[in-house]
């Protein structure tokens, strides 16, 4: 071997062993476990999310497989069964449990003080919950993100008088077993009163519940439908969508899913920035940083959503500025 070719080798040894060193410098070396409990179902609904979450914990180093576990656990709309799915990951000891929606955080809660707890897609507000002691100071093991949606049901309305000026009835779908269903409730009530619009609440539990649902809103004169984010209902957007569609109801709804399945419009805080947000959380858990310590963050961009196909199908015409305005357009 010549000594050029020697110092070639030498060289590109020294470039390896220094990118090697940077890369653990970047990468976390110990393995560590995620304990993953959504209130709805595997993929197709919440895995979308949960790609999210998977991507930007990527991004900061820690890679399935590698140097990163997640145990997932799906109650498919059953809230019944998280405490179950809650003490299971209790007992597999995992570093963290990351949840997705109120009922899910609330098990967890219960289930454990001791392990960290990232709350996502909460709808409610988490101190009145029990959360929480506070947004700015936890004081426990929970941290995370609060939507609280329910406070822009007053604006939701507001935009959908826009659309549906003669809205004097609303019919309503909520899950019972969502205390944050609950709080939306309460808040669509207040603003549709202000309003002088009369409500209707459907409870719909389960797929069967909403079957009668839909009968029920069938035999009502109801001019528009809105729909409380739910795993439930998130899981029907398209059975909804398609039965308003057929009973000619606009229908309004939290999140921008429900419009991409059929719903007319939507206003609120976006599941995938939820979930972005969660792995800088469980960053800073792995980190040394405790939940008490880590202030639960609001959203503070919201996203406007219309369905132009759905609005033609319905024989309405949206104000040319709220089309301009939206942040997405079906078409």
């Amino acid at each position: 071997m010549g000594r050029k070719s020697a110092g070639w080798i030498a060289a590109a040894a020294l470039i390896f062993l220094g990118a090697s060193s940077i890369a653990a410098a970047q990468s976390p070396a110990k393995g560590y476990r995620i304990g993953w409990l959504g209130q709805s179902s595997p993929p197709p609904v919440a895995d979308r999310n949960a790609g999210e979450f998977q991507q930007s914990l990527r991004d900061l180093g820690y890679v399935e497989g590698r140097n990163l576990a997640i145990e997932y656990r799906y109650a498919s709309g059953n809230v019944e069964r998280l405490p179950e799915l809650a003490g299971e990951l209790v007992r597999l000891k995992v570093d963290v449990i990351v949840t997705s929606g109120e009922p899910a955080a609330l098990a967890a809660k219960r289930a454990t003080n001791a392990i960290p707890i990232v709350a996502t897609e909460f709808g409610v507000d988490p101190v009145k919950a029990g959360l929480v002691t506070s947004l700015g100071r936890p004081g426990g093991n929970v941290t995370g993100l609060a939507a609280i949606s329910e406070e822009l049901w007053a604006k939701r309305l507001e935009l959908f008088k826009q659309v549906v000026p003669k809205l004097s009835r609303l019919a309503v779908l909520w899950n019972p077993a969502n205390s944050g269903n609950q709080s939306c409730v309460s808040e669509i009530q207040t603003a549709a009163r202000t309003m002088g619009v009369q409500l209707r609440s459907m409870e719909v539990g389960d797929s069967r519940a909403l079957e009668r649902a839909f009968t029920d809103i069938a035999k009502e004169s109801a001019d528009g439908l809105a729909t409380c984010w739910d795993s439930v209902t998130l899981e029907h957007a398209r059975p909804i969508a398609d039965f308003a569609l057929k009973q000619r109801l606009p229908t309004l709804a939290p999140l921008k899913e429900y419009v991409e399945a059929g719903a007319l419009l939507s206003f609120g805080a976006g599941l995938a920035a939820h979930q972005r947000r969660a792995a800088y959380y469980v960053d800073k858990i792995f980190k040394g940083a405790k939940p008490a310590d880590l202030p639960l963050e609001r959203p503070t961009l919201f996203e406007l959503v219309v369905n132009l196909k759905t609005a033609k199908a319905l024989g309405l015409t949206l104000p040319p500025a709220m089309v301009v305005l939206a942040d997405e357009v079906v078409r």
